[in-house]
């Protein structure tokens, strides 16, 4: 298989109905509250596992998992371009643990994410394994018709991962349904912003533990809705307040 055409994120089985929005669910701080505990956890086991690959000091390895994210949208990413760290066996082992007694979300998410028309993915720049132990946890992992996750997101063997607008074309051609069509549900603006930048519909979900949550400076131009909690997000839905959501499932 070419690796420009990289296995399709939906299930086995699954198919996008015709002239039906595609919904792309970011998954912590979105569909769970990660800043409870997960993102804890995670920094924790990255920053140790920084400081064991580079043998650099404990402060060193925090400030450059910050720099990395912060310039690649993923820590791994920064690791494998500038200290040739296996990004796959990188990633497993920060998250590899019991997500079960750190995940928390609203209750009755099940039925609203089923309520709402058309397609649902996972984009989450995490790895697939984990992202599959937390949508268990949670009890909505059958809710969605697939995941895109970062095992998704290497074109050419290099990772394009949130918020690459490459990695937002890649999603569009692989999908094969207009731009339009497809609504990022998201807590972190810069993603909304690549998002927007390639024609996609944009919900920004604020939540106040995700870094740079609070900067405001031009977000109306790349978000169509902003909301505070996922319960609020089948309301604004059905009232057609966001674009292109009111097609048939």
């Amino acid at each position: 298989m070419s690796p420009l055409r990289p296995p399709s994120p939906l299930r086995r089985g699954r198919h996008i109905p015709a002239n039906a929005p595609v919904w792309l669910f970011d998954l912590d701080n979105t569909l769970h509250d990660a800043s409870r505990g997960i993102f804890g956890m995670i920094d924790q086991r990255m920053s140790s596992a920084v400081a064991q690959a580079l043998d650099v000091p404990a402060d060193q390895a925090d400030i450059l998992r910050r720099r990395y994210w912060k310039r690649y949208g993923a820590t791994a990413i920064g690791l494998a371009r500038h200290h040739g760290v296996n990004l796959n066996q990188f990633l497993a082992s920060c998250h590899n643990f019991d997500v079960r007694p750190l995940v928390h979300a609203e209750t009755g998410l099940g039925a609203r994410l089923r309520a709402l028309p058309g397609t649902r993915i996972v984009l989450t720049n995490a790895p697939a394994h984990y992202a599959r132990r937390v949508l268990k946890a949670l009890g909505i992992l059958q809710e969605f018709d697939g995941l895109w996750a970062i095992d998704h997101m290497m074109p050419m063997g290099f990772a394009r991962p949130k918020p690459s607008p490459g990695l937002m074309h890649q999603i569009i051609a692989q999908l094969q349904v207009p731009a339009h069509r497809i609504i990022l549900v998201e807590d972190t603006l810069r993603n909304l912003r690549s998002a927007r930048q390639a024609g996609m519909k944009t919900v920004y979900l604020y939540h106040p533990g995700t870094p740079f949550a609070r900067q405001q400076y031009g977000r109306d131009q790349y978000v169509d809705v902003r909301i505070n909690r996922l319960s609020n997000l089948l309301l604004q839905a059905a009232a057609g307040h966001i674009p292109g959501s009111r097609g048939r499932a």
